[in-house]
């Protein structure tokens, strides 16, 4: 708003866009920056929906580093911060899938009891408990 008073303040000839600037407290380099921006198109990133694509493949589970060698590999020269603003910018958040933990330890020096109840679990005929 305020690179567009200073546009036409200084269109109209009204002041010098240092004065404008110096006003509206923006500074020149801002306004002439902003200026070029509007100039011109955005552009379509390519990089965004290859990021997406790679991400996707594998399984929404790469975050910036491997992300950004994969694109390495692919011939897209990238940042890893910028890679990293690019996931945060498209919602991109990996899955951190839980790792395989064993609980039993079959390698122990405890000692190991002997079956005292010596159970068969096996039925000699079908029991009819319940139905008439």
């Amino acid at each position: 708003m305020t690179h567009q008073v200073i546009q036409q303040l200084t269109a109209e000839r009204a002041m010098t866009v240092q004065q404008a600037c110096k006003l509206l407290g923006v500074s020149r380099s801002g306004f002439y920056a902003a200026r070029q921006r509007t100039r011109q198109p955005p552009t379509v990133c390519g990089t965004r929906i290859r990021l997406r694509s790679v991400f996707e493949a594998t399984g929404r589970s790469y975050g910036s580093r491997r992300l950004r060698q994969e694109l390495a590999e692919q011939g897209i020269e990238i940042g890893r911060h910028r890679v990293r603003s690019l996931m945060r910018e498209l919602q991109l958040k990996p899955i951190w899938k839980p790792k395989f933990v064993h609980t039993t330890d079959s390698n122990h020096a405890l000692p190991v009891y002997e079956n005292v109840l010596n159970r068969q679990f096996e039925q000699r005929e079908a029991s009819r408990i319940g139905f008439s």
